[in-house]
């Protein structure tokens, strides 16, 4: 018996554990590198301990560090997650060991299940249908090559321990099999420390739909139906349901009872997925057993009602399971969309950077498991998923089209991610239909398809007004005696501020004018549209475009640029137009700007002119008023900006003071 768990991982899957053990009345106890000080698993736990510098190896990865954390800590148990150690039999042993109890399976079953030769094996004895392949002990290029030819083209090459989309490759033809086993082998090695391959044959778009088991130490195992997994990049999954939009009854009889089969054939115990490929024939063949959480677990809880962690916290505690196989049902449908800080447009490569704002979407039926906060730097050590967006219905259309909403909803600035791609995977017609395989990336998306969308005059117009309404927003908190309805009044006509933005490859030359009422009409050379603000609240604004109503997300970089997103994709609009912004504007630098938008009556200096701290420079009429600006420093004029009767936005430059001296 245990009264606190420490978890060994980070991220989404931490803050996860950490909530329903919690929850459970365990005291919680978490580990950080030294990159993840900040996180939020590190803030939620009861208590926290640093176990090395940020690289895996000399931190999540580390055996002893772990076992030294979970002693000082008085930690009874130890939640693994998934990934890092989760799979690792040495630390299942360093546990046990140090008489701390591992939720998780025996050591040989991860030792077994962990290898895929060894497991290959197992369950061909025990007369498991597996995909065709090669698990010999013999792993000579030269044993490969014979193997891959009887075999017959394509095969997959994989790693014997690892997992993840590391040390695999697609072998087309004979001539690409030295190269794919050498860099599959060097992967595998520096991933897994074990450089150990096997052969498979790849099935060309077929689905990859895996089953759900739970297994207490009575010798009780269920499963808790399936998951589609089949839409995936560089072999990891980044889209998943339950249920499969193609099973039916009997296929997941047949399949339930055959991952039941390699549970119990082995002993297993806790939480478990037994992976298969499914072809066009219902035919499948298993491919391996995951032995611990899965990433897309929340699927499963959602059409279930069932909390697996604490599922398997009960399990490592001796009880029993009170579920039978005829109490499991399911309700509706779920989908998953894994959020990674990875570029589409550049192979899905991982991206890193610091997340500027975390806004994750809210609304009826949704489930977000993230690990970030505003601030939180994304580094280059650990796995780049960020967050996982979840939606329930109770058919697959409405949590398809729930999804969908949710990830236009979702803001995070700061990085590059594949929101963009993520709505877009969701409405292609394929995909709606049910008919998604792990083809699907490749058939559905071209290069262009992938590419970074350069924002439209209507995105930069909405940024134009936003930045417009920022400034206007600024200049009433420093005119505190002046009604805010009196902000865009001005007694000689309607005020045009300028912008010139840059964002990527686009430009715009933008023209705002505004009838003081809350609608705008902006230009961009021969382009116009009239913009009218229906809500505003903190970096959220409600426009009106062109007769539809849409969210603008937004926060300030800085004076200069501001993050914009818009129906689930994001930009970083830069202006150009030479103005002064928000944090140039104390005129500690000499720089005078205008306070408000208005009409410049007297110029009382000229260039050149020797001033004084307090001297009157100009007076600026607005709102009814005369408002006289003073220089804010002791100095020489070194430019006049503003000219007798000329208008003037807020924020424009008027003068420019060259500082004295001391």
């Amino acid at each position: 018996m245990f009264d606190s768990i420490l978890v060994a991982n980070r991220g989404e899957i931490a803050v996860r554990v950490l909530r329903t053990a919690a929850s459970q009345g365990y005291r919680t106890i978490a580990v950080y590198s030294e990159a993840d000080a900040d996180a939020p698993h590190v803030r939620l736990a009861d208590e926290a301990l640093c176990i090395g510098p940020p690289p895996v190896a000399a931190s999540y990865l580390n055996v002893d560090q772990l076992i030294l954390a979970a002693r000082r800590s008085g930690a009874g148990a130890i939640h693994p997650g998934y990934g890092f150690l989760s799979e690792n039999a040495s630390f299942v042993r360093a546990c046990e060991a140090a008489g701390i109890v591992f939720i998780g399976p025996s050591a040989s079953a991860v030792e077994l299940m962990g290898n895929k030769a060894k497991a290959r094996q197992r369950m061909l004895a025990a007369g498991v249908p597996c995909v065709p392949g090669y698990e010999g002990e013999d792993v000579s290029d030269e044993a490969l090559q014979r193997a891959a030819n009887e075999i017959g083209f394509p095969v997959m090459v994989k790693a014997a321990a690892g997992g993840g989309g590391r040390g695999m490759r697609q072998v087309d033809d004979p001539d690409g099999l030295a190269k794919a086993l050498s860099r599959a082998r060097s992967e595998a090695q520096h991933a897994f420390g074990c450089d150990q391959l096997i052969l498979e044959k790849a099935f060309i778009g077929p689905r990859h739909v895996e089953i759900q088991v739970m297994a207490d130490s009575h010798g009780h195992v269920i499963h808790l139906g399936e998951r589609d997994c089949s839409i995936q990049r560089r072999h990891q999954k980044v889209i998943e349901e339950s249920p499969c939009p193609v099973m039916t009854d009997q296929l997941r009889q047949d399949m339930g009872h055959t991952a039941v089969n390699v549970a119990q054939s082995i002993g297993y115990r806790g939480a478990g997925t037994v992976e298969f490929l499914l072809d066009d024939n219902g035919q499948f063949y298993f491919l391996e057993m995951n032995t611990r959480l899965q990433v897309e677990h929340p699927v499963t809880e959602m059409i279930t009602g069932i909390d697996l962690v604490a599922l398997q916290i009960n399990i490592a505690q001796g009880r029993p399971l009170t579920l039978k196989q005829d109490d499991v049902t399911y309700d509706g449908h779920a989908i998953e969309a894994r959020l990674y800080a990875e570029d589409p447009a550049r192979g899905f490569l991982p991206c890193t950077g610091k997340v500027a704002r975390w806004r994750p979407p809210v609304g009826d039926a949704l489930r977000v498991d993230s690990g970030i906060t505003a601030g939180l730097e994304i580094t280059p050590y650990y796995d780049p998923m960020l967050a996982k967006v979840i939606a329930w219905g109770p058919d697959r259309e409405t949590a398809r089209r729930r999804l969908a909403e949710a990830l236009n909803k979702t803001v995070l600035f700061g990085l590059t991610t594949n929101c963009k791609f993520l709505v877009d995977a969701l409405r292609k017609p394929t995909f709606a239909a049910g008919e998604a395989t792990t083809a699907f990336i490749d058939n559905e998306f071209s290069e262009d398809d992938l590419a970074r969308a350069e924002p439209t005059f209507e995105q930069a117009a909405a940024a134009a007004v936003v930045h417009y309404r920022a400034q206007r927003d600024l200049a009433l908190r420093r005119a505190v005696l002046v009604p805010e309805a009196l902000l865009e009044w001005s007694s000689t006509g309607s005020l045009v501020s300028c912008y010139r933005y840059a964002s990527g490859e686009a430009s715009f030359d933008l023209t705002v004018c505004t009838d003081g009422g809350g609608t705008y009409s902006v230009r961009c050379h021969e382009q116009q549209i009239d913009v009218r603000v229906v809500t505003t609240e903190a970096g959220l604004t409600r426009l009106e475009l062109a007769g539809h109503v849409t969210e603008v997300f937004s926060a300030p970089i800085d004076s200069k640029r501001m993050h914009l997103s818009m129906a689930g994709e994001s930009w970083v609009f830069e202006d150009l137009s030479g103005r002064p912004g928000p944090d140039d504007i104390q005129g500690a630098d000499g720089r005078v700007l205008a306070p408000m938008h208005g009409r410049v009556t007297e110029i009382s200096v000229k260039k050149g002119q020797h001033v004084q701290q307090g001297r009157r420079l100009a007076i600026l009429e607005a709102m009814k008023m005369e408002h006289e600006i003073l220089a804010p420093v002791d100095g020489t004029v070194q430019q006049v900006a503003c000219t007798i009767q000329g208008q003037v936005g807020v924020d424009d430059l008027l003068f420019d003071i060259t500082l004295e001296k001391n």
